[in-house]
């Protein structure tokens, strides 16, 4: 049942945002604290020393009584790709990953280049003739007696790198990953498929991205600290106390993210980041860091390594271009916490701050209280930390390991990558701002110069009491979909950076959660009907009319009732053939499930009929097109059916 996991596992998220979001108590809420936004300078520390004595004193002041964050982490236009040289002349035509930005490739759980298709099933890799429609290549990917799992890919010409994590096991919700062992193996495709050498990493993966044959991972991890064991009645400003001591005695090491490279002869090669190679913004908590590494399929892992360079900062979201790469930090969703710290100083050793909670502006001043009082001492009244994005942009345009550019904030939290956007020198963000009850939030696109960071335009008022549920920029022009209880789709103008401007504005039921180019002037939207009160009834498919502007309108729509589609959160399990408008959506439903064939031409929505697999219960996960042929995957096996008839021909079983 792998899509009902994921579903759940959507609906789980997206209800912790629902709760966090609300406020129940009969008391006003705790006033917000601000921020300056804007362009924010990163610095690289000068030597460990100084590294030290920055993240000790940040991380004390953001360790809580339970340690740091409770042991969960956040979350949460180039050329046509060049046809790599291995590739033979007479490949047939094929689609690939649907990726946010053209060249720049995407881990999935399935590649294609025509000739092959390369999966990862139950930890083993599996090679597809797509001519004889057999297997003709496996490689156990897991050590004897240890799990299978799934694995993301990123393939170049004959070398694979195979993303793993979770003992062995990928693993990635929409808001919030675990911690656990992250793993790649890169793989020879010549041939036999070999193991070349395997990378784990300290931390937990948050994404990739592949440009060419270079290949960008992304890492969060926290401090490795023991803390102390606590029995016993304790307050929370005592266990935070003790907390911020073993903190402020742990080494640096504790912080610096190490990797370990073992070759095909099975030598293993250990490292860290260095000192060095970190930087930090001028506010940080010390309790996390980002770290990049960089990895070229072509020549495989060379001397460098993976030539990490690490900062202190959160990020749960990765958007790349052909030259930059963009690293975001979404607010952790804010918790009370009734123990105040102050940093240390000299007349105050120890600090005693919990983590997301500031110390109150003004403290009611009280009497000393005697000895034996029962009074209880005041605390002072917790501010919420400010709800703000954080962006970091690193330059990707060269070899080796990439290069800071800058660093800003804006206010409010990404929906996903699809939130960002770089065009024309300047970077596209939209983030909804929410209110404590829910009931005023608001969206806006801020436009900031991608040199610096900072801002240079923004458009606000987007859809008020509700949230983004679904963004696209396409050029100049940007579209943005709100929901609540009716659907508003906004236009867009972004062609002056300084002032961005609504033009139109479409009301219907229901919402569109993934966005897609259609033809010129053409929008295709993937989400859920509803009725007028924000009820939602299945999947609805729509065609939208965007070539004007000022009046956006829907020309068609597809409804199938009681039902949900993975492409809904998951733009790779979306496929788009322009060529002959053929498109394919995984389908979960009650009665069946599947994949949706659909036809959209210049003017609507049509169904053309569903692929099912034998006895597939997991339900299908990928689609793809090679020549005349539709290609599905599933847990189960992978089918192929006549792209004109949808008559099967051939299944291949995967387990």
């Amino acid at each position: 049942m792998k899509t009902l996991i994921r579903a759940a596992a959507t609906a789980a998220a997206l209800a912790t945002v629902t709760v966090a979001c609300t406020s129940t108590a009969a008391e006003p809420p705790p006033k917000p604290r601000t921020s300056p936004l804007g362009a924010i300078r990163l610095v690289a520390y000068t030597s460990c020393d100084d590294l030290l004595s920055g993240l000790r004193e940040h991380a004390a002041q953001n360790v809580s009584a339970y340690g740091f964050d409770g042991g969960i982490l956040p979350y949460a236009a180039l050329a046509k790709d060049a046809r790599v040289a291995s590739e033979k002349a007479d490949t047939p035509e094929h689609s690939t990953t649907n990726v946010h930005e053209a060249g720049v490739d995407e881990p999935d759980a399935v590649k294609t280049d025509g000739n092959r298709v390369i999966t990862v099933n139950d930890g083993t890799l599996r090679i597809i003739d797509t001519a004889t429609r057999k297997v003709t290549a496996s490689l156990k990917l897991t050590e004897k007696g240890r799990p299978g799992g799934s694995g993301d890919l990123l393939v170049s010409g004959d070398r694979a790198l195979v993303l793993m994590r979770g003992g062995d096991i990928m693993y990635k919700m929409r808001d919030f990953v675990r911690p656990g062992e992250t793993k790649y193996v890169l793989v020879d495709l010549s041939g036999q498929p070999k193991v070349l050498s395997t990378i784990k990493t300290q931390g937990s993966y948050v994404d990739a991205r592949m440009v060419g044959s270079t290949v960008r991972l992304v890492t969060r991890s926290q401090p490795e600290i023991t803390f102390p064991v606590i029995n016993g009645e304790v307050s929370e400003a005592e266990r935070v106390k003790r907390n911020q001591a073993a903190v402020r005695k742990a080494p640096a090491e504790a912080w610096l993210p190490k990797t370990e490279i073992t070759d095909a002869s099975g030598t293993v090669k250990k490292d860290s980041v260095k000192c060095e190679r970190i930087s930090h913004p001028a506010d940080y908590t010390g309790t996390s860091l980002l770290t990049v590494h960089t990895i070229d399929l072509a020549q495989g892992v060379t001397a460098a390594g993976t030539d990490p360079i690490s900062l202190a900062a959160d990020g749960d979201i990765v958007y790349g271009t052909g030259s930059s790469l963009y690293v975001a930090s979404n607010p952790r969703w804010w918790m009370p916490q009734p123990v105040e710290d102050t940093p240390a100083t000299p007349e105050t050793p120890a600090a005693q701050t919990s983590a997301g909670v500031a110390p109150a502006e003004e403290p009611t001043p009280t009497d000393p209280q005697p000895t034996g009082s029962s009074e209880p001492t005041p605390t002072p009244t917790p501010t919420i930390p400010p709800e703000e994005t954080e962006v970091h942009r690193f330059d990707i345009s060269s070899p080796g390991a990439p290069s800071y550019v800058a660093s800003g904030k804006v206010p409010g939290r990404l929906l996903n990558q699809y939130s960002l956007s770089e065009y024309d020198g300047h970077l596209r963000v939209a983030t909804t701002l929410t209110s404590q009850d829910g009931e005023n939030s608001s969206s806006a696109v801020y436009v900031l110069k991608a040199d610096t960071l900072a801002k240079t335009g923004e458009v606000g008022g987007l859809g008020r009491g509700e949230r983004i549920y679904s963004v696209r920029f396409i050029g100049p022009v940007g579209y943005c979909v709100t929901f609540k209880q009716v659907d508003p789709l906004y236009t867009l103008d972004l062609r002056d950076p300084a002032a961005p401007k609504v033009t139109g504005e479409l009301k219907i039921t229901g919402y569109s959660a993934y966005l897609h180019p259609g033809a010129e002037g053409r929008l295709i939207g993937i989400g859920q009907e509803a009725s007028e009160k924000g009820r939602t009834l299945g999947t609805q498919i729509s065609l939208f009319d965007v070539s004007d502007p000022a009046s956006p309108r829907r020309l068609s729509q597809l409804f199938q009732k009681d039902s949900g589609s993975a492409a809904e959160w998951d733009p790779h399990a979306f496929l788009y053939w322009p060529k002959t408008g053929l498109a394919v959506i995984p389908l979960f439903q009650q009665t069946e499930s599947g994949a949706l064939v659909l036809k959209i031409d210049d003017s609507g929505v049509s169904k053309l009929g569903m692929i099912k697999h034998p006895a597939n219960e997991a339900g299908i996960d990928r689609a793809m097109v090679i020549g005349d042929s539709i290609w599905t995957v599933s847990y189960d096996g992978v089918q192929v059916n006549d792209a004109a008839t949808l008559a099967q021909q051939a299944w291949i079983p995967l387990r």
